[in-house]
């Protein structure tokens, strides 16, 4: 174990053509073509993507806005978790996507927005993405929920989760692997791991009751190492993106350091008070923002709009 402090920054994707995205709705059990707004749900995802980036700065989380554009049309270009990662020793990893639309989503000059605006430092890129001619995929900190505190990264196996490349993924950056099996609460396997298992410093959330009884135990230790407090989920929390969660981390004057544990309004009203009052303890903040377009025809929440950006080790 060695210390280690959440995220202080983000990269958000403003979307241009969001919408319900038919290549990813066959693995992603979360997508709903229902529940339309009223106005055009590109112009109401927006609107929801403004909120929670006024929402972030104003807890001092630095915020890096990029716009999307079209043509081409990338209805989920709103999730850049997905395709890029950025890491406190100065790599950057690009990942293999299952849907041959997301691959659009992947731009350089988003890193070098990130460098410029956050003062990220690029030491390294790791290109993952030849595995798509393989159909062999790893979509980011959506396949991979990381604990950067004791450099082990969870991973559960799905169509768009391949033990190999996660394999890979660890080798090239230091960490343990805890590779397991899961089921959602429809019986699926998950389509990415981080709409059931969120990890913070001091706590996690996870869907205990779907990991697969030969792998729950190891899990469970794992999260629970080194005193962290393990905040069980059920079916319903789950369902409403309450696995889906990220901490990061701001900076007050007066406080000095302080976490955020961020979600959607969405997932907190799944929430019972017990179970908050446990995050709460476990954060120093909770922020939790309605982004209810989004979650219905995209089928991600909060945690996967956001992609951390760390403090690069000198």
């Amino acid at each position: 174990m060695h210390p280690s402090t959440p995220a202080p920054a983000v990269l958000m994707v403003r979307p241009a053509a969001f919408g319900f995205n038919p290549e990813t709705a066959a693995s992603n059990r979360f997508q709903r073509d229902v529940g339309v707004p009223a106005i055009d749900p590109a112009t109401a995802a927006r609107a929801e993507f403004d909120l929670l980036a006024t929402a972030l700065r104003s807890e001092g989380i630095a915020t890096c806005v990029v716009e999307d554009c079209c043509p081409p049309a990338r209805p989920d270009a709103v999730f850049p978790n997905n395709w890029i990662s950025f890491h406190d020793d100065g790599s950057v990893v690009l990942y293999p996507m299952q849907a041959a639309n997301r691959r659009l989503e992947r731009r350089t000059d988003v890193v070098t927005r990130v460098t410029a605006q956050l003062g990220f430092r690029l030491r390294r890129l790791v290109d993952l993405t030849h595995h798509e001619r393989r159909e062999r995929f790893l979509e980011g900190t959506g396949s991979l929920v990381i604990d950067h505190r004791a450099r082990r990264a969870f991973a559960c196996r799905s169509s768009r989760t391949d033990g190999g490349v996660a394999a890979e993924w660890a080798r090239e950056l230091g960490y343990e692997l805890v590779l397991f099996d899961a089921c959602a609460p429809d019986g699926t396997p998950p389509y990415h791991t981080n709409v059931v298992l969120w990890i913070a410093n001091r706590c996690a959330g996870v869907y205990a009751e779907g990991i697969a009884p030969a792998d729950r135990a190891h899990v469970l230790a794992a999260l629970g190492e080194g005193g962290r407090e393990i905040i069980e989920l059920d079916a319903q929390a789950i369902a409403n993106f309450a696995g889906n969660m990220l901490e990061l981390g701001t900076w007050d004057e007066a406080l000095g350091a302080a976490s955020v544990l961020v979600m959607s309004a969405r997932a907190r009203a799944a929430l019972a008070g017990p179970t908050v009052a446990r995050m709460r303890a476990g954060v120093d903040e909770v922020l939790a923002v309605p982004v209810p377009t989004i979650e219905t025809l995209g089928g991600g929440g909060v945690r996967c709009m956001l992609a951390e950006v760390p403090v690069v080790r000198s």
